[in-house]
Protein backbone atom coordinates (compact mmCIF):
# COMPACT_ATOMS: atom_id res chain seq x y z
CA UNK A 1 0.00 0.00 0.00
CA UNK A 2 1.21 3.55 -0.57
CA UNK A 3 1.94 5.37 2.67
CA UNK A 4 4.12 8.17 3.96
CA UNK A 5 7.29 7.56 5.89
CA UNK A 6 8.45 10.20 8.34
CA UNK A 7 11.85 11.56 7.42
CA UNK A 8 12.14 14.46 9.86
CA UNK A 9 12.60 12.85 13.24
CA UNK A 10 11.42 14.80 16.29
CA UNK A 11 13.80 15.61 19.13
CA UNK A 12 15.93 12.94 20.69
CA UNK A 13 19.28 11.23 20.26
CA UNK A 14 18.13 9.46 17.12
CA UNK A 15 17.24 12.70 15.38
CA UNK A 16 18.91 15.77 16.85
CA UNK A 17 19.07 17.55 13.50
CA UNK A 18 15.29 17.68 13.34
CA UNK A 19 14.95 18.54 17.01
CA UNK A 20 15.82 22.20 16.47
CA UNK A 21 12.83 22.91 14.26
CA UNK A 22 10.30 21.26 16.57
CA UNK A 23 11.70 22.18 19.99
CA UNK A 24 9.38 25.17 20.42
CA UNK A 25 6.33 22.91 20.13
CA UNK A 26 7.42 20.31 22.66
CA UNK A 27 5.66 21.93 25.62
CA UNK A 28 2.19 22.10 24.07
CA UNK A 29 2.62 18.63 22.56
CA UNK A 30 3.56 17.22 25.97
CA UNK A 31 0.42 18.77 27.45
CA UNK A 32 -1.68 17.20 24.69
CA UNK A 33 0.01 13.83 25.28
CA UNK A 34 -0.73 14.12 29.00
CA UNK A 35 -4.36 14.89 28.22
CA UNK A 36 -4.53 11.89 25.88
CA UNK A 37 -3.03 9.68 28.57
CA UNK A 38 -5.56 11.10 30.98
CA UNK A 39 -8.29 10.04 28.57
CA UNK A 40 -7.38 6.39 29.16
CA UNK A 41 -6.34 6.78 32.81
CA UNK A 42 -9.55 8.50 33.86
CA UNK A 43 -11.71 5.85 32.22
CA UNK A 44 -9.79 3.04 33.90
CA UNK A 45 -10.15 4.44 37.41
CA UNK A 46 -13.79 5.44 37.00
CA UNK A 47 -15.09 2.13 35.64
CA UNK A 48 -13.37 0.13 38.38
CA UNK A 49 -15.35 1.84 41.15
CA UNK A 50 -18.64 1.82 39.25
CA UNK A 51 -18.78 -1.95 38.58
CA UNK A 52 -20.99 -2.73 41.61
CA UNK A 53 -23.51 -0.09 40.52
CA UNK A 54 -23.42 -1.38 36.94
CA UNK A 55 -24.06 -4.92 38.14
CA UNK A 56 -26.93 -3.75 40.32
CA UNK A 57 -28.49 -1.94 37.34
CA UNK A 58 -27.79 -4.34 34.46
CA UNK A 59 -27.12 -7.63 36.28
CA UNK A 60 -24.52 -10.13 35.08
CA UNK A 61 -21.92 -10.33 37.88
CA UNK A 62 -20.36 -13.37 36.18
CA UNK A 63 -19.90 -11.22 33.07
CA UNK A 64 -18.43 -8.11 34.71
CA UNK A 65 -14.79 -9.21 34.18
CA UNK A 66 -15.57 -8.85 30.48
CA UNK A 67 -15.91 -5.09 31.02
CA UNK A 68 -12.18 -5.07 31.69
CA UNK A 69 -11.04 -8.02 29.58
CA UNK A 70 -12.77 -7.10 26.30
CA UNK A 71 -11.50 -3.52 26.60
CA UNK A 72 -7.97 -4.74 27.28
CA UNK A 73 -8.19 -7.48 24.66
CA UNK A 74 -9.15 -5.16 21.81
CA UNK A 75 -6.56 -2.70 23.06
CA UNK A 76 -3.86 -5.37 23.17
CA UNK A 77 -4.45 -6.93 19.76
CA UNK A 78 -4.64 -3.55 17.99
CA UNK A 79 -1.51 -2.08 19.61
CA UNK A 80 0.95 -3.92 17.30
CA UNK A 81 -0.96 -2.68 14.26
CA UNK A 82 -0.92 0.88 15.55
CA UNK A 83 2.80 0.58 16.26
CA UNK A 84 3.39 -0.44 12.67
CA UNK A 85 1.15 2.29 11.30
CA UNK A 86 2.94 4.84 13.49
CA UNK A 87 6.30 3.95 11.93
CA UNK A 88 4.72 4.05 8.45
CA UNK A 89 2.11 6.82 8.53
CA UNK A 90 3.40 8.86 11.44
CA UNK A 91 2.27 9.31 15.03
CA UNK A 92 -0.25 12.08 14.35
CA UNK A 93 -2.92 10.32 12.26
CA UNK A 94 -2.79 7.20 14.43
CA UNK A 95 -3.34 9.27 17.57
CA UNK A 96 -6.27 11.15 16.00
CA UNK A 97 -7.92 7.90 14.96
CA UNK A 98 -7.48 6.43 18.42
CA UNK A 99 -9.01 9.44 20.18
CA UNK A 100 -12.00 9.47 17.79
CA UNK A 101 -12.77 5.76 18.24
CA UNK A 102 -12.31 5.99 22.01
CA UNK A 103 -14.82 8.82 22.23
CA UNK A 104 -17.27 6.90 20.03
CA UNK A 105 -16.98 3.93 22.35
CA UNK A 106 -17.55 6.20 25.36
CA UNK A 107 -20.83 7.43 23.91
CA UNK A 108 -21.95 3.85 23.19
CA UNK A 109 -21.06 2.82 26.76
CA UNK A 110 -23.06 5.70 28.16
CA UNK A 111 -26.24 4.64 26.36
CA UNK A 112 -25.85 0.86 26.87
CA UNK A 113 -29.06 -0.86 28.04
CA UNK A 114 -27.70 -4.31 28.90
CA UNK A 115 -24.48 -5.92 30.02
CA UNK A 116 -23.76 -7.49 26.58
CA UNK A 117 -24.24 -4.09 24.89
CA UNK A 118 -21.96 -2.43 27.45
CA UNK A 119 -19.32 -5.11 26.88
CA UNK A 120 -19.50 -4.54 23.10
CA UNK A 121 -19.16 -0.78 23.59
CA UNK A 122 -16.14 -1.34 25.84
CA UNK A 123 -14.59 -3.29 22.98
CA UNK A 124 -14.93 -0.21 20.78
CA UNK A 125 -13.30 1.88 23.50
CA UNK A 126 -10.43 -0.61 23.61
CA UNK A 127 -9.82 -0.26 19.87
CA UNK A 128 -9.33 3.47 20.41
CA UNK A 129 -7.23 3.08 23.57
CA UNK A 130 -4.97 0.72 21.63
CA UNK A 131 -3.74 3.76 19.72
CA UNK A 132 -3.79 6.43 22.43
CA UNK A 133 -1.54 4.87 25.06
CA UNK A 134 1.34 3.57 22.90
CA UNK A 135 1.32 6.68 20.70
CA UNK A 136 1.66 8.84 23.81
CA UNK A 137 4.70 6.89 24.96
CA UNK A 138 6.19 6.79 21.44
CA UNK A 139 5.84 10.54 20.97
CA UNK A 140 7.64 11.12 24.27
CA UNK A 141 10.39 8.81 23.07
CA UNK A 142 10.63 10.87 19.87
CA UNK A 143 10.63 14.29 21.48
CA UNK A 144 12.95 13.76 24.46
CA UNK A 145 16.37 12.27 25.12
CA UNK A 146 16.93 9.48 27.64
CA UNK A 147 18.05 12.05 30.23
CA UNK A 148 15.03 14.27 29.57
CA UNK A 149 12.65 11.35 29.69
CA UNK A 150 13.56 10.85 33.35
CA UNK A 151 11.81 14.15 34.05
CA UNK A 152 9.03 13.85 31.47
CA UNK A 153 8.05 10.37 32.66
CA UNK A 154 7.27 11.99 35.99
CA UNK A 155 5.00 14.53 34.32
CA UNK A 156 3.12 11.89 32.38
CA UNK A 157 2.92 9.62 35.42
CA UNK A 158 1.45 12.57 37.29
CA UNK A 159 -1.57 12.28 35.03
CA UNK A 160 -2.38 9.04 36.80
CA UNK A 161 -2.19 10.85 40.14
CA UNK A 162 -4.79 13.38 38.99
CA UNK A 163 -6.95 10.62 37.49
CA UNK A 164 -6.60 8.60 40.69
CA UNK A 165 -8.20 11.42 42.65
CA UNK A 166 -10.71 12.71 40.10
CA UNK A 167 -11.62 9.31 38.63
CA UNK A 168 -12.71 7.39 41.75
CA UNK A 169 -14.32 10.51 43.18
CA UNK A 170 -16.37 11.08 40.02
CA UNK A 171 -17.15 7.38 39.75
CA UNK A 172 -18.37 7.31 43.33
CA UNK A 173 -20.34 10.53 43.04
CA UNK A 174 -21.97 9.53 39.75
CA UNK A 175 -22.79 6.05 41.04
CA UNK A 176 -24.23 7.36 44.32
CA UNK A 177 -26.06 10.51 43.22
CA UNK A 178 -26.50 10.51 39.42
CA UNK A 179 -25.85 7.48 37.22
CA UNK A 180 -22.85 5.34 36.35
CA UNK A 181 -23.49 6.28 32.71
CA UNK A 182 -21.94 9.70 33.29
CA UNK A 183 -18.55 8.09 33.91
CA UNK A 184 -18.26 7.58 30.15
CA UNK A 185 -19.61 10.94 29.04
CA UNK A 186 -16.90 12.84 30.97
CA UNK A 187 -14.37 11.51 28.43
CA UNK A 188 -15.81 13.69 25.66
CA UNK A 189 -14.51 17.16 26.62
CA UNK A 190 -11.10 15.78 27.65
CA UNK A 191 -10.68 13.98 24.33
CA UNK A 192 -11.81 17.00 22.31
CA UNK A 193 -9.24 19.28 23.96
CA UNK A 194 -6.42 16.75 23.47
CA UNK A 195 -7.24 16.31 19.77
CA UNK A 196 -7.44 20.08 19.22
CA UNK A 197 -4.03 20.69 20.82
CA UNK A 198 -2.36 17.93 18.83
CA UNK A 199 -3.91 19.26 15.63
CA UNK A 200 -2.55 22.76 16.33
CA UNK A 201 0.90 21.94 17.74
CA UNK A 202 2.16 18.56 16.48
CA UNK A 203 3.37 18.38 12.86
CA UNK A 204 5.37 15.81 10.88
CA UNK A 205 7.05 16.05 7.48
CA UNK A 206 6.57 12.95 5.39
CA UNK A 207 7.40 11.56 1.97
CA UNK A 208 5.64 8.76 0.12
CA UNK A 209 6.91 5.20 0.01
CA UNK A 210 5.35 1.75 -0.20
CA UNK A 211 4.67 -0.60 2.72
CA UNK A 212 2.79 -3.83 3.24
CA UNK A 213 0.56 -4.24 6.28
CA UNK A 214 0.43 -7.72 7.82
CA UNK A 215 -3.34 -8.11 7.98
CA UNK A 216 -3.17 -11.91 8.07
CA UNK A 217 -0.95 -11.86 11.14
CA UNK A 218 -3.19 -9.28 12.81
CA UNK A 219 -6.28 -11.44 12.19
CA UNK A 220 -4.64 -14.57 13.60
CA UNK A 221 -3.46 -12.68 16.68
CA UNK A 222 -6.88 -11.14 17.28
CA UNK A 223 -8.90 -14.35 16.94
CA UNK A 224 -6.35 -16.44 18.87
CA UNK A 225 -6.26 -14.06 21.83
CA UNK A 226 -10.04 -13.67 21.79
CA UNK A 227 -10.55 -17.43 22.03
CA UNK A 228 -8.01 -17.65 24.84
CA UNK A 229 -9.81 -14.96 26.87
CA UNK A 230 -13.18 -16.55 26.09
CA UNK A 231 -11.99 -19.93 27.34
CA UNK A 232 -10.55 -18.45 30.53
CA UNK A 233 -13.58 -16.32 31.41
CA UNK A 234 -16.33 -18.80 30.56
CA UNK A 235 -14.59 -21.97 31.78
CA UNK A 236 -16.29 -23.20 34.94
CA UNK A 237 -19.17 -20.75 34.42
CA UNK A 238 -20.86 -21.23 31.03
CA UNK A 239 -19.32 -24.71 30.67
CA UNK A 240 -17.09 -27.02 32.70
CA UNK A 241 -13.33 -26.89 32.23
CA UNK A 242 -13.17 -30.41 30.77
CA UNK A 243 -16.13 -29.92 28.42
CA UNK A 244 -15.93 -29.97 24.63
CA UNK A 245 -16.42 -26.16 24.25
CA UNK A 246 -13.64 -25.44 26.77
CA UNK A 247 -11.13 -27.86 25.24
CA UNK A 248 -12.04 -26.71 21.72
CA UNK A 249 -11.57 -23.03 22.58
CA UNK A 250 -8.17 -23.60 24.20
CA UNK A 251 -6.99 -25.87 21.41
CA UNK A 252 -8.07 -23.57 18.62
CA UNK A 253 -6.49 -20.59 20.42
CA UNK A 254 -3.15 -22.41 20.62
CA UNK A 255 -3.35 -23.47 16.95
CA UNK A 256 -4.09 -19.93 15.78
CA UNK A 257 -1.31 -18.42 17.90
CA UNK A 258 1.18 -20.96 16.58
CA UNK A 259 0.01 -20.12 13.05
CA UNK A 260 0.52 -16.45 13.90
CA UNK A 261 4.16 -17.11 14.80
CA UNK A 262 4.71 -19.01 11.53
CA UNK A 263 3.12 -16.20 9.51
CA UNK A 264 5.23 -13.56 11.26
CA UNK A 265 8.43 -15.45 10.40
CA UNK A 266 7.66 -15.09 6.69
CA UNK A 267 5.89 -11.71 6.60
CA UNK A 268 7.76 -8.94 4.81
CA UNK A 269 6.67 -6.39 7.41
CA UNK A 270 5.23 -8.36 10.38
CA UNK A 271 2.72 -6.72 12.67
CA UNK A 272 4.66 -8.10 15.64
CA UNK A 273 8.26 -8.70 14.48
CA UNK A 274 9.83 -11.72 16.16
CA UNK A 275 13.18 -9.95 16.67
CA UNK A 276 11.65 -8.19 19.67
CA UNK A 277 11.74 -11.57 21.42
CA UNK A 278 15.45 -12.13 20.76
CA UNK A 279 16.98 -9.35 22.91
CA UNK A 280 17.22 -9.77 26.67
CA UNK A 281 16.23 -6.18 27.39
CA UNK A 282 13.14 -6.43 25.19
CA UNK A 283 12.11 -9.87 26.46
CA UNK A 284 12.57 -8.90 30.10
CA UNK A 285 10.85 -5.55 29.63
CA UNK A 286 7.88 -7.13 27.89
CA UNK A 287 7.52 -9.81 30.57
CA UNK A 288 7.57 -7.10 33.22
CA UNK A 289 4.86 -5.24 31.28
CA UNK A 290 2.81 -8.46 31.24
CA UNK A 291 3.10 -8.75 35.03
CA UNK A 292 2.38 -5.05 35.62
CA UNK A 293 -0.76 -5.25 33.51
CA UNK A 294 -2.05 -8.35 35.29
CA UNK A 295 -1.42 -7.00 38.79
CA UNK A 296 -2.81 -3.55 38.01
CA UNK A 297 -6.09 -4.71 36.52
CA UNK A 298 -6.47 -7.59 38.95
CA UNK A 299 -6.43 -5.20 41.87
CA UNK A 300 -8.49 -2.56 40.02
CA UNK A 301 -11.15 -5.15 39.22
CA UNK A 302 -11.52 -6.73 42.66
CA UNK A 303 -10.43 -4.24 45.32
CA UNK A 304 -13.57 -2.06 44.93
CA UNK A 305 -15.70 -5.21 44.90
CA UNK A 306 -13.97 -6.35 48.11
CA UNK A 307 -14.40 -2.95 49.75
CA UNK A 308 -18.10 -2.69 48.92
CA UNK A 309 -19.16 -6.33 49.02
CA UNK A 310 -17.07 -7.57 51.97
CA UNK A 311 -16.32 -4.49 54.07
CA UNK A 312 -19.67 -2.86 53.31
CA UNK A 313 -18.35 0.56 52.24
CA UNK A 314 -20.05 2.84 49.76
CA UNK A 315 -18.82 3.39 46.21
CA UNK A 316 -17.06 6.65 47.05
CA UNK A 317 -15.01 5.09 49.86
CA UNK A 318 -14.15 2.09 47.71
CA UNK A 319 -13.01 4.48 45.01
CA UNK A 320 -10.60 6.27 47.30
CA UNK A 321 -9.19 2.95 48.49
CA UNK A 322 -8.32 2.12 44.89
CA UNK A 323 -7.06 5.66 44.32
CA UNK A 324 -4.20 4.93 46.71
CA UNK A 325 -2.71 2.59 44.10
CA UNK A 326 -2.68 5.18 41.35
CA UNK A 327 -1.32 7.81 43.72
CA UNK A 328 1.66 5.62 44.60
CA UNK A 329 2.40 4.85 40.95
CA UNK A 330 3.26 8.39 39.69
CA UNK A 331 5.21 9.18 42.86
CA UNK A 332 7.43 6.16 42.23
CA UNK A 333 7.66 6.86 38.49
CA UNK A 334 8.91 10.40 39.16
CA UNK A 335 11.53 9.22 41.64
CA UNK A 336 12.62 6.31 39.43
CA UNK A 337 13.59 8.75 36.69
CA UNK A 338 16.42 10.04 38.86
CA UNK A 339 17.44 6.65 40.15
CA UNK A 340 17.76 4.69 36.91
CA UNK A 341 20.22 7.22 35.53
CA UNK A 342 22.52 6.29 38.43
CA UNK A 343 22.06 2.57 39.05
CA UNK A 344 20.51 1.37 35.79
CA UNK A 345 17.09 0.37 34.56
CA UNK A 346 17.01 -3.20 35.90
CA UNK A 347 18.19 -2.46 39.43
CA UNK A 348 15.67 0.37 39.76
CA UNK A 349 12.89 -1.97 38.60
CA UNK A 350 14.08 -4.63 41.07
CA UNK A 351 13.49 -2.16 43.89
CA UNK A 352 9.97 -1.82 42.56
CA UNK A 353 9.46 -5.58 42.41
CA UNK A 354 10.18 -5.77 46.14
CA UNK A 355 7.48 -3.18 46.84
CA UNK A 356 5.09 -4.98 44.48
CA UNK A 357 5.48 -8.33 46.20
CA UNK A 358 5.16 -6.68 49.63
CA UNK A 359 2.02 -4.81 48.59
CA UNK A 360 0.50 -7.98 47.13
CA UNK A 361 1.17 -9.87 50.37
CA UNK A 362 -0.44 -7.07 52.40
CA UNK A 363 -3.48 -7.19 50.10
CA UNK A 364 -3.76 -10.97 50.49
CA UNK A 365 -3.74 -10.52 54.29
CA UNK A 366 -6.93 -8.43 54.20
CA UNK A 367 -9.91 -10.06 55.83
CA UNK A 368 -13.65 -9.47 56.35
CA UNK A 369 -13.01 -7.25 59.37
CA UNK A 370 -10.05 -5.26 58.02
CA UNK A 371 -10.44 -1.47 58.12
CA UNK A 372 -10.67 0.15 54.71
CA UNK A 373 -7.49 2.18 55.36
CA UNK A 374 -5.53 -1.11 55.36
CA UNK A 375 -6.86 -1.87 51.89
CA UNK A 376 -5.84 1.63 50.77
CA UNK A 377 -2.39 1.26 52.36
CA UNK A 378 -1.80 -2.08 50.64
CA UNK A 379 -2.84 -0.57 47.32
CA UNK A 380 -0.49 2.37 47.86
CA UNK A 381 2.50 0.08 48.44
CA UNK A 382 1.55 -1.88 45.33
CA UNK A 383 1.34 1.35 43.36
CA UNK A 384 4.83 2.35 44.50
CA UNK A 385 6.15 -1.00 43.28
CA UNK A 386 4.41 -0.86 39.91
CA UNK A 387 5.67 2.68 39.30
CA UNK A 388 9.26 1.63 39.98
CA UNK A 389 8.86 -1.42 37.72
CA UNK A 390 7.02 0.12 34.78
CA UNK A 391 8.76 3.41 33.97
CA UNK A 392 12.39 2.17 33.91
CA UNK A 393 11.55 -0.84 31.77
CA UNK A 394 9.62 1.23 29.21
CA UNK A 395 12.56 3.65 28.83
CA UNK A 396 14.99 0.72 28.65
CA UNK A 397 13.00 -0.88 25.83
CA UNK A 398 12.82 2.39 23.88
CA UNK A 399 16.55 2.99 24.34
CA UNK A 400 17.59 -0.17 22.49
CA UNK A 401 16.41 1.06 19.09
CA UNK A 402 16.39 4.12 16.87
CA UNK A 403 13.42 6.24 15.80
CA UNK A 404 12.42 3.99 12.90
CA UNK A 405 11.70 1.08 15.28
CA UNK A 406 10.69 2.91 18.41
CA UNK A 407 7.01 2.72 17.53
CA UNK A 408 7.21 -1.05 17.14
CA UNK A 409 9.05 -1.76 20.40
CA UNK A 410 6.87 0.66 22.37
CA UNK A 411 3.72 -0.87 20.90
CA UNK A 412 5.01 -4.37 21.67
CA UNK A 413 5.60 -3.35 25.29
CA UNK A 414 2.12 -1.84 25.52
CA UNK A 415 0.73 -4.97 23.84
CA UNK A 416 2.37 -7.10 26.53
CA UNK A 417 0.92 -4.94 29.27
CA UNK A 418 -2.57 -4.97 27.76
CA UNK A 419 -2.40 -8.71 27.14
CA UNK A 420 -1.28 -9.25 30.73
CA UNK A 421 -4.21 -7.15 31.91
CA UNK A 422 -6.69 -9.03 29.73
CA UNK A 423 -5.44 -12.52 30.55
CA UNK A 424 -4.88 -11.63 34.21
CA UNK A 425 -8.39 -10.27 34.59
CA UNK A 426 -9.76 -13.37 32.88
CA UNK A 427 -7.81 -15.71 35.17
CA UNK A 428 -8.72 -13.75 38.30
CA UNK A 429 -12.34 -13.64 37.17
CA UNK A 430 -12.29 -17.40 36.60
CA UNK A 431 -10.91 -17.91 40.13
CA UNK A 432 -13.60 -15.70 41.66
CA UNK A 433 -16.42 -17.25 39.62
CA UNK A 434 -15.31 -20.81 40.36
CA UNK A 435 -15.04 -20.07 44.08
CA UNK A 436 -18.46 -18.44 44.25
CA UNK A 437 -20.11 -21.16 42.14
CA UNK A 438 -18.66 -23.84 44.41
CA UNK A 439 -19.78 -22.14 47.62
CA UNK A 440 -23.24 -21.34 46.33
CA UNK A 441 -23.67 -24.92 45.14
CA UNK A 442 -22.83 -26.17 48.66
CA UNK A 443 -24.73 -23.50 50.57
CA UNK A 444 -26.42 -24.43 53.87
CA UNK A 445 -30.00 -25.61 53.59
CA UNK A 446 -31.50 -22.49 55.16
CA UNK A 447 -29.62 -20.31 52.65
CA UNK A 448 -29.73 -22.33 49.45
CA UNK A 449 -33.42 -21.74 48.82
CA UNK A 450 -32.97 -17.98 48.94
CA UNK A 451 -30.00 -17.71 46.58
CA UNK A 452 -30.54 -16.61 42.96
CA UNK A 453 -29.11 -18.98 40.40
CA UNK A 454 -25.42 -18.66 39.59
CA UNK A 455 -22.87 -16.22 40.93
CA UNK A 456 -25.26 -13.31 40.32
CA UNK A 457 -26.32 -13.84 43.94
CA UNK A 458 -23.56 -11.38 44.78
CA UNK A 459 -25.79 -8.57 43.50
CA UNK A 460 -27.57 -8.83 46.89
CA UNK A 461 -24.65 -7.06 48.59
CA UNK A 462 -23.19 -4.89 45.82
CA UNK A 463 -24.02 -1.36 44.78
CA UNK A 464 -24.83 -0.15 48.30
CA UNK A 465 -27.55 -2.75 48.92
CA UNK A 466 -27.60 -3.66 52.65
CA UNK A 467 -28.50 -7.24 53.51
CA UNK A 468 -27.98 -8.52 57.07
CA UNK A 469 -29.99 -11.69 56.63
CA UNK A 470 -28.40 -15.13 56.88
CA UNK A 471 -28.35 -15.28 53.09
CA UNK A 472 -26.69 -11.87 52.82
CA UNK A 473 -24.05 -12.84 55.37
CA UNK A 474 -23.29 -16.06 53.52
CA UNK A 475 -22.98 -14.23 50.20
CA UNK A 476 -20.69 -11.67 51.85
CA UNK A 477 -18.50 -14.41 53.34
CA UNK A 478 -18.35 -16.18 49.97
CA UNK A 479 -17.29 -13.02 48.20
CA UNK A 480 -14.63 -12.53 50.87
CA UNK A 481 -13.22 -16.00 50.18
CA UNK A 482 -13.31 -15.41 46.40
CA UNK A 483 -11.49 -12.07 46.58
CA UNK A 484 -8.94 -13.57 49.01
CA UNK A 485 -8.09 -16.25 46.45
CA UNK A 486 -7.77 -13.57 43.77
CA UNK A 487 -5.38 -11.59 45.97
CA UNK A 488 -3.30 -14.72 46.57
CA UNK A 489 -3.06 -15.19 42.81
CA UNK A 490 -1.84 -11.58 42.51
CA UNK A 491 0.98 -12.45 44.94
CA UNK A 492 2.06 -15.28 42.62
CA UNK A 493 2.00 -13.00 39.57
CA UNK A 494 4.02 -10.34 41.42
CA UNK A 495 6.68 -12.95 42.22
CA UNK A 496 6.93 -13.77 38.51
CA UNK A 497 7.86 -10.13 37.93
CA UNK A 498 11.06 -10.62 39.94
CA UNK A 499 12.06 -13.51 37.68
CA UNK A 500 11.30 -11.43 34.57
CA UNK A 501 13.61 -8.66 35.75
CA UNK A 502 16.46 -11.08 36.32
CA UNK A 503 16.30 -11.87 32.60
CA UNK A 504 17.23 -8.28 31.77
CA UNK A 505 20.92 -7.31 31.61
CA UNK A 506 22.12 -5.31 34.60
CA UNK A 507 23.20 -2.43 32.37
CA UNK A 508 21.32 -1.34 29.26
CA UNK A 509 23.32 0.92 27.01
CA UNK A 510 21.12 3.76 25.69
CA UNK A 511 20.39 3.72 21.97
CA UNK A 512 22.03 0.44 21.06
CA UNK A 513 20.60 -0.01 17.57
CA UNK A 514 19.51 -3.40 16.36
CA UNK A 515 20.88 -4.76 13.12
Amino acid sequence: MGSPEITSTPAGPAGRKSAVGLRSTRGPVLIAVMLSTGLVALDSTIIATAVPSVVRDLGGFSQFPWLFSVYLLTQAVTVPLYGKFADVLGRRPVMFFGIAVFLLGSVLCGVAWSMPVLIAARAVQGIGAGAVQPMSMTMIGDLYTVEERARVQGYVAGVWAVASVIGPALGGVFSEYLSWRWIFFVNLPLGAVAAWMLYRKFAERVERTRHRVDYRGAALLTVGCTLLILALLEGGVAWSWASVPSVAAFTLAVVLLVAFVLVERRAAEPVLPLWVFTRRTLVGGNLVALVVGAVLLGLSSFLPTYAEGVLGTDALTAGFALAALTIGWPIAASVSGRIYLRIGFRDTALIGSGFTVAGAVLTASLGPSSPVWEAAGSAFVLGIGLGFMSSPTVVAVQSTVGWERRGVVTATNMFSRSLGSAVGTAVFGAIANATLASRFADAPRDVAGHLPSGVDATSRILGGTPDDSATGRYVRDSLGVATHYVFLAIVCVAAIGVVALILMPQRTQPLTFLD
